[in-house]
């Protein structure tokens, strides 16, 4: 971390959470953010699910709900960037405060729910976005809280923003919109997918489709997600969500309601990684998400099973500058550990993590 970020950080921390992140936002938009330079080499360059990345390391859904800084970020020195979560209407989302830092324990609760813009405003966003970076860009897919058909909701805004994006997420595991994570039981989550696919099916376009998923399923719900996700051939798995766990936390902040995410997340979420590996016998491509601080994390989700990883708590305490030193060290322990290709490492410490 240089100076100026540890400056811009600190002052930053001494204000709310939410408009400290709204701030944030604004500055990245207005171009005086320092942005690193994208680290790649012939170790880190990735195919997955046909996108070309030039590094595994992702920024995760959350930081740009409306898509609005979308060609700043891909310039942050990710290999693939997620916006959103969008949903087909707008909505304000709970009432704040609803974002807390958990500093003592480098964590994050969050109970947004959903809160942005609409998918039309999205849509109009991502179609005016940089194509000149070779950086995938994709939408979480979101369902409005008064809904009264929320799988509809899933194929609307696909529908309406796949055209515009290189791949899609089905977000039925957000802890923040009542009711939600019901949908990652097997016959709605058969028909919520099945939808989306159906739709993708009639397009020109083929747009690969994630399913994310939460940490705090049983093993019995995990082997069932895991399962339907294969009936239907959903293109890849993203593990995890944040959690409604509260192990072992510091802070004041710690009874707050919502998701938990960054490090006290790690463990759990690798876990879960590490055993849908084993569900679908490393043949489901894996997204590694949950506790990612360090290069070593990285590294430890994609020995437990994840082809590419993604981090966003992690940036509230160490910056931008953390995606730049989390390839550099990602390549360097390719190379200690003699795997020629990230892919080579994929799986290979699975079973520490059963």
């Amino acid at each position: 971390m240089n100076l100026i970020e540890k400056i811009a950080l600190g002052a930053l921390h001494k204000i709310d959470p939410e408009r400290a992140h709204g701030l944030a936002l604004m500055a990245m938009k207005a171009g005086v953010v320092p942005m690193p330079g994208v680290v790649t080499s012939d170790r880190l360059k990735t195919k997955f699910c046909g996108m070309e990345m030039q590094n595994p390391v992702g920024l995760a859904a959350g930081y740009d709900k409306n898509a609005t800084v979308v060609d700043a970020l891909t310039q942050a020195g990710f290999g693939f960037v997620e916006v959103g979560a969008v949903t087909p209407r707008p909505q304000s989302g709970n009432p704040k405060p609803r974002l807390f830092r958990l500093t003592e324990d480098q964590a994050v609760i969050n109970r947004f729910g959903f809160n942005n813009e609409g998918m039309e405003a999205a849509a109009a966003r991502l179609t005016r976005r940089s194509h000149r970076r070779p950086v995938p860009v994709g939408l979480n897919l979101g369902a409005n809280k008064d809904s009264d058909d929320r799988a509809a909701d899933y194929v609307r805004v696909f529908e309406t923003c796949s055209p515009h994006v290189d791949f899609a997420t089905v977000n039925v595991s957000s802890p923040n919109t009542e009711k939600l994570r019901d949908l990652q039981g097997a016959d709605a989550l058969r028909g919520l997918l099945s939808g989306v696919l159906d739709v993708r099916a009639g397009q020109d376009k083929y747009t690969p489709v994630f399913l994310k998923i939460a940490p705090d399923l049983t093993d019995a719900e995990l082997a069932e997600v895991a399962s339907v996700a294969q009936e239907v051939d959903v293109d890849a798995i993203i593990a995890t969500n944040t959690t409604l766990s509260r192990d072992d936390l510091k802070s004041r902040f710690k009874t707050e309601a919502g998701g938990l995410s960054g490090a006290p997340l790690f463990e759990r979420s690798t876990r879960v990684l590490a055993r849908l590996s084993e569900l679908t016998d490393g043949k489901m491509p894996l997204i590694g998400v949950g506790g990612i601080a360090s290069a070593e994390d990285a590294y430890q989700k994609i020995r437990a099973g994840a082809s590419v990883v993604q981090l966003y708590s992690a940036l509230v305490y160490k910056g931008l500058s953390l995606v730049e030193q989390i390839a550099l060290g990602l390549d360097a322990r390719l190379e200690r550990d003699g795997f020629s290709h990230v892919a080579d490492a994929v799986g290979t410490g699975r079973k520490d993590w059963l």
